[in-house]
């Protein structure tokens, strides 16, 4: 596992943290995002996805799952509102997963642990102050 902290203060610093760590992403890369509400999860993949040339990024709390097309194609989940594992499998959860070409973000993965790929990066943000968050990136081979 390789690991790394990193303390952003800002939403210029978030741009930065997101241009870098977007370069860093690969074609089928699985990226576990946690955090309490708030945090900044979704405004992270929003401004990761403005490096791909994305520009209508929402959270995805109610459609559980959106997908956004640029430069790369972006499937962005959410566990909040999911009940069981059941419903991950009825929203086609492992076809997101298993898609080979796609970058998956998938907010609050924590919730359901034991459906996340062995090979994944973890982003746990904390939040600090209004304007400042540590953001922990975990990556899993």
């Amino acid at each position: 596992m390789q690991s790394e902290t990193k303390i952003i203060n800002g939403l210029n610093e978030l741009k930065t943290f997101a241009k870098e760590f977007s370069g860093k992403l690969q074609a089928g890369d699985f990226v576990a995002l946690i955090g309490e509400l708030g945090a900044g999860k979704t405004a992270l993949v929003k401004e990761i996805c403005f490096n791909y040339g994305i520009g209508e990024v929402n959270s995805p709390s109610f459609a559980i799952v959106n997908e956004y097309y640029g430069e790369r194609l972006v499937y962005h989940l959410d566990f909040y509102r999911i009940k069981n594992e059941e419903e991950l499998v009825n929203i086609g959860y492992y076809e997101y997963v298993n898609n080979p070409v796609a970058i998956k973000f998938v907010e609050w993965a924590d919730m359901f642990p034991d459906v996340l790929p062995a090979k994944r990066i973890e982003i746990k943000i904390e939040y600090i102050d209004e304007a400042k968050r540590k953001i922990f990136v975990n990556r899993y081979e």
